[in-house]
């Protein structure tokens, strides 16, 4: 019998990137895997079941997670990035960041941990980042949701500690996603610098001098989620080869 055979697993986010590869994971353990996302066709094209939903409506996304039913694992991965000085953040851009990094998650969780709470089991796990641990210039509203998120899986995580789900979070740095490629094309538009000299910029954060790769963010969740995991809650697990420790 597989690791997770008869769990249901949900990933938000879930149709490219870390959000696909944990989707892949979590399935190649035997797990039935929704996803949720924006991207009709990407999610079309990734072959699970899913719902398009934009994360930041909340009445829209509470309504898509109790239309797929109760899942055992919830994974919040949707997420999104804004860079400029804190000076050119607009309340606007404050706000979207908040909304799809942490406001989602807060929701997604409040759909999602009835049903958990009610079977004495579940697994939440959420992907923030190495923004989440420490502070980045010029990203202060997608530090600050990342940091919100942090708080969130450690407040909920003593609030779940005895009923049998476990709430943490995964922290990745750089990782080789469209959202690392968006952040190249920013640098080389306001620098002048080429693509591969912005790219390995960004991989010099990494102490192996490279970026994470959307498997090894993969890993980390599927461990996190396994039975055997249920001594791990609160924990905010950096995927960043030493960046943060």
């Amino acid at each position: 019998m597989s690791e997770f055979s008869g769990k249901r697993a949900l990933v938000t986010g879930g149709g490219k990137g870390i959000g696909l590869a944990v989707a892949q994971r979590l399935a190649a353990a035997g797990a039935d895997v929704s996803i949720l996302g924006r991207d009709a066709a990407a999610l079309v094209a990734s072959g699970f079941a899913h719902e398009v939903v934009d994360v930041t409506d909340a009445d829209a996304l509470t309504a898509a997670i109790r239309r797929l039913g109760d899942f055992d694992i919830l994974v919040n991965n949707a997420g999104a990035a804004f860079s400029a000085s804190f000076q050119r953040h607009s309340l606007n851009d404050w706000n979207q960041m908040l909304a799809v990094n942490l406001t989602a998650c807060f929701v997604a969780c409040q759909a999602a941990l009835p049903g958990m709470i009610a079977r004495k089991a579940g697994r939440i796990v959420s992907v923030a980042s190495t923004a989440g641990l420490k502070g980045y210039a010029y990203t202060a509203a997608y530090c600050a949701a990342k940091h919100g998120l942090i708080g969130l899986t450690r407040s909920l995580a003593i609030e779940t500690a005895r009923s049998g789900v476990t709430v943490n979070a995964v922290c990745p740095g750089f990782t080789d996603t469209g959202l690392v490629d968006r952040a190249v094309g920013v640098i080389v538009e306001k620098t002048g610098q080429s693509a591969d000299d912005a790219r390995a910029a960004l991989a010099r954060s990494n102490p192996q001098n490279r970026l994470t790769t959307p498997a090894e963010v993969a890993e980390a969740v599927w461990f996190l989620c396994r039975d055997s995991s249920a001594g791990f809650t609160g924990q905010s697990l950096a995927v960043a080869g030493g960046e943060v420790m």
